[in-house]
C-alpha cells in the first residue's frame, strides 16, 4: 500500500499519511486556501513515503528498495501499520544479498 504525505515548509508542517494520489492532492489544496489564500508555498514538497515515514527520494537507491521491498513483505500482514518488523527487513535484506549473489555468479560464470 503506497503512502503519501503533504509537507509545507512555511507552516513546517506535514499532513497525515494518505493512501491515494486525489486525497493527496486535496490535502494541498485544503492546506493552501486555508493558510495560504490559495498561493503555493515556496519548497513545499508531496511524496510518497516509506512506512518508517521517510521520503524515497531521499533515500539512496540501494536503502529506497531495501525500503520499498521491506513496506511490500510488512503490508501482507498489517497494510495499514507503520514501521518494519524485524522479519521484513531481514526478508528484505536476504532478497538483496540473493539477487546480488545471482549476479555475482553469473558474472563469474560468463567470464
Amino acid at each position: 500500500m503506497r503512502r503519501y504525505v503533504y509537507r509545507c515548509t512555511v507552516c513546517r508542517t506535514t499532513s497525515p499519511v494518505v493512501h491515494q494520489l486525489d486525497d493527496l492532492a486535496a490535502v494541498g489544496d485544503a492546506h493552501r486556501l486555508a493558510l495560504h489564500g490559495g498561493h503555493i508555498p515556496d519548497d513545499e514538497a508531496a511524496g510518497q513515503v516509506d512506512r518508517l515515514g521517510r521520503w524515497y527520494a531521499a533515500l539512496g537507491p540501494l536503502i529506497a528498495m531495501h525500503a520499498r521491498i521491506a513496506d511490500g513483505l510488512s503490508d501482507l500482514r498489517d497494510p495499514k501499520g507503520t514501521g518494519h518488523p524485524f522479519w521484513a527487513s531481514a526478508g528484505a535484506a536476504l532478497v538483496l544479498g540473493s539477487a546480488a549473489a545471482l549476479v555475482l555468479g553469473v558474472l563469474s560464470a560468463g567470464l
